[in-house]
């Protein structure tokens, strides 16, 4: 018995512990796509399990903006189903926009993660004031500002994604309208804070991100939790947080519980050509159900290494010392290595780490981490532990210890 573990390479990693048994395996949830993903996202706009349905928000007469926060499962047909909800309840084609930003990058690791881009979409650009419209106020009388197109709407149509993010914790923070949409400045507040103090900077963003819900109006939420290999798993619709509460229930195919802790577990990403701030949420995935001192090895083709924070962090340089280096100098770039390195020196604690990726041998050892120049080898590796987990998809999986 064994485990066939896709990870991006020409032929799967083949997993079986010591005894000859399978190792215990993870897989995300199933999902649907093409005209079943477009089946269920009509359904939950058509018969919410709480609050009325989308046809009930509008009338003739509208203009409603189809809010796409950040990169969501099936996106070109999920949009669809949507726009073909509101003409259906009477709103002229024309008076149905949809605008589309790009993910915050914090799940990434990239400030410019691009995702798909949605067909007919406009592509709000934060860097553009001009693109943004006052709101209100915060409660230090900061103006606060967001897409302009969201601001002149009757009706916004809030349509984002449910998932996980390990090294937060807990929930991502992607896929919600505030500081999607904001001005450029407020995505980068939202970066240093997170640089400089990590989940505790968490309450504030969830707190600015509901104050901004309830002065837009928002009372149309459609939240997506993801299948496996992109696929959608479930499409919830209803006000904010009602939605936000389901959608945190069916993601429950995401938190795999696990008997023990086990001395290997065996990682894949969720993109296996992704940037290196997916390695780092599927290695803090996998040290949450990996002994004290036991090893990580995830496999992926990345190519790209760190950036020069994580890199000097590896070499000995104080993590403080680089984060406030980082903040300091106002790169969005390095902000966002800053923001990895800590997230993933807070995940590694004192396990091993194993790269099978595209990297090269010189690159891996400079960061002090073991290299893997095939899949046998973390068969071989796998093959002699006595205990072995394997997460597919690693990346958006927040497993845990059974109790």
């Amino acid at each position: 018995m064994h485990t066939a573990l896709e990870w991006g390479g020409p032929e799967p990693l083949v997993i079986e512990d010591a005894s000859g048994h399978a190792a215990e395996t993870f897989l995300p949830p199933p999902g649907s796509e093409g005209g079943a993903a477009e089946r269920l996202v009509a359904q939950a706009l058509a018969a919410p399990d709480h609050g009325p349905p989308l046809a009930a928000h509008v009338v003739p007469g509208d203009r409603v903006a189809i809010a796409v926060a950040g990169d969501i499962p099936q996106a070109n047909i999920v949009v669809a189903a949507v726009a073909e909800c509101l003409v259906a309840a009477g709103v002229d084609r024309e008076g149905v926009s949809v605008i589309q930003s790009a993910a915050l990058g914090v799940d990434a690791g990239s400030p410019t993660a691009a995702g798909v881009r949605i067909a007919g979409a406009e592509m709000f650009d934060p860097t553009v004031d001009g693109s943004t419209s006052y709101l209100a106020a915060d409660d230090s009388g900061r103006p606060l500002y967001l897409a302009r197109a969201l601001v002149d709407a009757d009706v916004v149509v809030a349509v984002g994604e449910w998932g996980w993010n390990p090294s937060l914790g807990g929930r991502s923070i992607e896929g919600e309208l505030w500081p999607t949409f904001a001005r450029a400045a407020c995505r980068q507040d939202l970066l240093v804070a997170l640089a400089r103090r990590g989940r505790g900077a968490l309450s504030e963003w969830k707190g600015g991100m509901q104050e901004i819900a309830w002065q837009l109006g928002v009372c149309a939420s459609l939240r997506l939790v993801r299948g496996r290999g992109g696929s959608l798993a479930t499409a919830i619709f209803g006000l904010p947080d009602e939605a936000s509460r389901q959608a945190r229930l069916a993601a429950a195919g995401w938190c795999p519980s696990v008997d023990a802790m086990a001395d290997v577990t065996v990682a894949s990403l969720a993109d296996p050509h992704g940037g290196f701030g997916s390695i780092t949420a599927a290695v803090a995935a996998a040290c949450r159900i990996t002994r004290p001192g036991g090893t990580i090895c995830v496999a992926s083709r990345v190519a790209e290494p760190p950036g020069i924070i994580f890199s000097r962090w590896r070499q000995g340089a104080p993590l403080e010392g680089l984060v406030h280096e980082a903040v300091a100098s106002g790169d969005h770039e390095l902000i966002a290595d800053a923001l990895q390195t800590r997230l993933f020196a807070r995940a590694i604690d004192d396990h091993r780490l194993v790269l099978l990726s595209d990297l090269d041998e010189d690159t891996v050892e400079e960061l002090e981490f073991g290299y893997a120049a095939s899949a046998t080898e973390v068969e071989r590796l796998a093959h002699r532990a006595e205990s072995v987990v394997v997460l597919a998809e690693a990346d958006r999986l927040f497993p845990s210890i059974a109790d």
